[in-house]
């Protein structure tokens, strides 16, 4: 009997081929794009989970909860007596082990042979090999980190260094600071998956790095090393969650604690510490964007609130494409009320009828699915390139996945045949026959349908035209600063202090370069300045050279600039911004010659007040910020500012001037702007992935249109008829089917827009700097769909007044 159905169902396909091919590609389509928006979701909320100790591992930190009422600070390096992780395995019996990491600051040059490369270097205990499950190729993790001076490569590594990975024994050249040191290779381990918070390139020995700890400095006093302490608790443990025994554990560890933060300034009201102990769980790090470290410290956190706004995204389009399937799917059996009441006279039973329809429907959404997967798969690479992911099909092969995937498609199947299948089934065979029965094409479930399609479309049209506004509001908005034509140099592999004036001099005698300057610390994204906090009062300090200022096209707006012969002065000299000037209550008028009193162990003396620019992202607010001369602190970047035009000769000039002062070093450059819009390459991805989803939705709201307006058509192909002989024309019956369709839009509109301006009003809040949500992209959304509604309703309205009478009445 099912092959029976199967052969009726694939005869009446052949009969419709048009509508079953845009019913399969619709659902098709949806399934795809659900499909790459689930993987990528399921991507992102995967992180770490690899690890085979995941659950037990956690971050120490500290919580700085007093910095100016503003964003608080969480750091990971807190100097104790005596190291974290070490005192919390020996005194607190839920900590099983700990391994103790230094981040990468920069690169560092390597030398293989007579090549020379340049690596990020993480140094860890030998413990991180037992604590995290990152498999070894070549090697085990008992001797892997055995001595100071061993380290691990990746096998992507090796084999660039070596031409292959078997390389253990194998020995290179390190430069730290700004000497080589030799290493010896004593293990290869597989390559870091993408969903790994944790990362490395080349790993040392955390021994190595406490015994050097003074050699990693550029210059004689200025270079960040960040510091993490990673604990193993116990299967059960609770220690997480018991804030009051990790503040008994770190006032034990830190004697004179709360003595130290009172002669401090700070002020608390009870037994509420403005500075807190606690525990960050591994599992949780890629989504915690509260937590406000060093930019580098964490790859590629992601707001969980994105993640959910993705999968609300999928689920949205997946439903728009099950309507459009169920819409079409009607329209397809609207023709078949005849054939039903012929089956019925000649015996067939109500459930039969049932059955086959449902056979039809579960057919087409096998095809459907199978087509999305297969297209899924395709569109994979193009996917991962458009989201930065790492995504792969083999994700879906798991037992959810799949039991998640059959499960869609009998409910699509079964949701989409049921309505026609449960109608047509139920209708009196002598009425059909007599042409008594109709399937309505203008009922008030199909047009709910329709609506509720568009609903969706729209609201993801206004939200893909809000986020690409914030987007380029973002990368075109000024920062404070004048970014454009200036070319960033990264000299960390160098000594500045030796290295900066030679190249300075030999560029500066060119006109196509304008400017040059020096700093501690870099612009755009992965680069931070340092930190300096004093009596609940932060500020960013960033040690520069006299022409920073100037160069970098920062305005002062009260007091003067720094003179070079101020370099080697006792008076420590400092420039605020505005933010700052107005934490001390001051003003441009009498902020010029006041003192800060222990600024970093000196009294600094306020020379002058720069308008306030954005060293981090727009979407925060401005900090505080200083500026102070760094006549000898490793000022690591150097800045270029260019001639506007065709940057290739000075390019050239810079080159030559580097080869000269630096020989045998190849010089690592970016332009400025790409360096401050690369915050926003989130935001870019994210934009880019919501247009798409939103171009689709309407896409498939506009094949549901379709199959509304063909189902209209069958069922009003009389009156159309009678219309024509009594003289009314192809433009007052297309227009005639079309007011009835555009008054869904209208309503879906009408529905629309208040949802979508109250849901992209809440995403704005994230960002201090940010658009209006004007009437113009309403209008604009609005516009869209009206647009694509006539063009698909019209090709159905034209058809259908352009049809014979004589034919239409025959009809019935």
């Amino acid at each position: 009997m099912i092959r029976n159905y199967l052969k009726i169902a694939i005869r009446n396909l052949q009969k419709q081929r048009v509508i079953a091919f845009i019913n399969v590609f619709g659902l098709s389509v949806g399934i795809a794009c659900f499909i790459l928006l689930l993987l990528f979701s399921a991507y992102e909320l995967s992180f770490d989970k690899f690890h085979k100790n995941a659950p037990s591992i956690y971050r120490p930190y500290v919580f700085d909860r007093s910095i100016d009422g503003k964003s608080p600070q969480e750091y990971t390096d807190w100097w104790a007596p005596t190291p974290m992780g070490e005192t919390m395995k020996r005194n607190i019996p839920d900590v099983v082990d700990f391994v103790r990491l230094q981040l990468p600051w920069g690169e560092n040059l390597l030398r293989s042979g007579n090549n020379v490369h340049r690596v990020s270097i993480t140094f860890a205990d030998q413990s991180f090999f037992s604590i995290f499950t990152f498999p070894l190729k070549y090697g085990n993790s008992a001797s892997a980190l055995l001595q100071t001076n061993d380290i691990v490569l990746t096998e992507s590594r090796a084999k660039t260094l070596f031409g292959n990975d078997d390389v253990v024994g194998k020995t290179v050249e390190i430069q730290i600071g700004t000497a080589f040191y030799p290493f010896k290779v004593s293990a290869v381990a597989k390559d870091i998956p993408g969903n790994s918070t944790i990362r490395f390139d080349v790993l040392g020995n955390f021994g190595f790095a406490l015994a050097n700890k003074n050699r990693f400095f550029i210059g004689s006093s200025w270079h960040p090393t960040v510091w993490e302490t990673y604990v193993q608790l116990r299967p059960g443990s609770k220690l997480a969650d018991d804030p009051k025994r990790l503040a008994s554990y770190f006032q034990a560890a830190n004697p004179g604690f709360v003595a130290g933060l009172k002669n401090a300034g700070y002020k608390w009201i009870g037994n509420d510490l403005p500075v807190a102990f606690r525990l960050q769980p591994l599992l949780s790090i890629h989504t915690d964007t509260w937590f406000h470290g060093w930019s580098f410290t964490d790859y590629g956190i992601i707001d969980l609130k994105t993640i959910w706004i993705l999968l609300a995204i999928a689920g949205g389009i997946l439903l728009i494409a099950c309507i459009n399937f169920t819409t079409l799917a009607i329209g397809r059996s609207a023709g078949r009320s005849k054939e039903v009441g012929v089956r019925k006279v000649i015996g067939a039973e109500r459930k039969q009828i049932v059955f086959q329809f449902l056979t039809e429907s579960l057919l087409l959404s096998f095809i459907s699915t199978l087509l999305g997967l297969i297209g899924a798969n395709l569109l994979l690479p193009w996917f991962n390139n458009l989201s930065g992911g790492a995504l792969h099909f083999s994700m879906l092969f798991n037992l959810r996945a799949i039991l998640a995937m059959t499960a869609l498609l009998l409910i699509v199947g079964l949701l989409a045949g049921s309505y026609p299948a449960l109608v047509l089934s139920g209708f009196k065979p002598i009425e059909v026959l007599k042409n008594k029965i109709r399937i309505g094409g203008a009922n008030l479930f199909t047009k709910s349908l329709v609506t509720f399609q568009f609903v969706l479309s729209i609201v993801l049209i206004i939200s893909t035209i809000v986020i690409l506004k914030q987007t380029r509001y973002l990368i075109n908005k000024s920062p404070g600063f004048d970014k454009e034509n200036i070319l960033a140099i990264d000299a960390a592999q160098t000594d500045p202090n030796k290295t900066f004036p030679v190249f300075k001099q030999a560029v500066l005698n060119h006109p196509e370069i304008l400017g040059i300057t020096s700093a501690q610390a870099g612009l755009g994204a992965g680069q931070d300045l340092l930190g300096y906090s004093d009596k609940g009062l932060s500020a960013a300090i960033n040690g520069v050279d006299a022409d920073y200022i100037k160069v970098m096209g920062i305005k002062l707006i009260a007091g003067e600039n720094f003179l070079p012969s101020q370099a080697s002065d006792t008076t420590k000299r400092i420039i605020i911004n505005e933010t700052m000037m107005k934490a001390f209550g001051w003003n441009p008028q009498n902020a010029i010659g006041q003192e800060i009193p222990h600024f970093q162990g000196q009294n600094a003396l306020v020379i002058g007040v720069v308008k306030n620019f954005n060293y981090r992202p727009l979407s925060e607010e401005v900090k505080n910020q200083v500026f102070e001369l760094s006549p000898d602190k490793g000022s690591i970047h150097f800045y270029v500012r260019i001639k506007p035009g065709d940057p290739a000769k000075a390019l050239a000039i810079m080159l030559k001037a580097w080869s000269s002062s630096m020989p045998g070093v190849p010089m690592k450059y970016s332009f400025l702007d790409e360096d401050v819009n690369s915050y926003y390459n989130a935001e870019q991805r994210w934009s880019s992935i919501v247009g798409i989803a939103g171009g689709i939705s309407i896409f498939l709201g506009c094949l549901g249109l379709l199959g509304l307006a063909a189902l209209a058509a069958i069922n009003r192909i009389k009156e159309i008829g009678i219309r024509k002989v009594l003289g009314a024309s192809v433009l007052n019956i297309a227009r005639l089917l079309l007011t009835d369709f555009l008054k869904l839009i209208f309503i879906a509109f009408v529905i629309a827009s208040p949802i979508a301006w109250y849901l992209m009003s809440k995403w704005l809040q994230d960002y201090a700097n940010r658009i209006n949500i004007s009437w113009s992209v309403f209008l604009l959304a609005g516009v869209f769909a009206v647009l694509f509604a006539l063009i698909t309703i019209s090709f159905q309205a034209i058809k259908t007044a352009l049809m014979n009478p004589v034919k239409s009445l025959r009809t019935e």
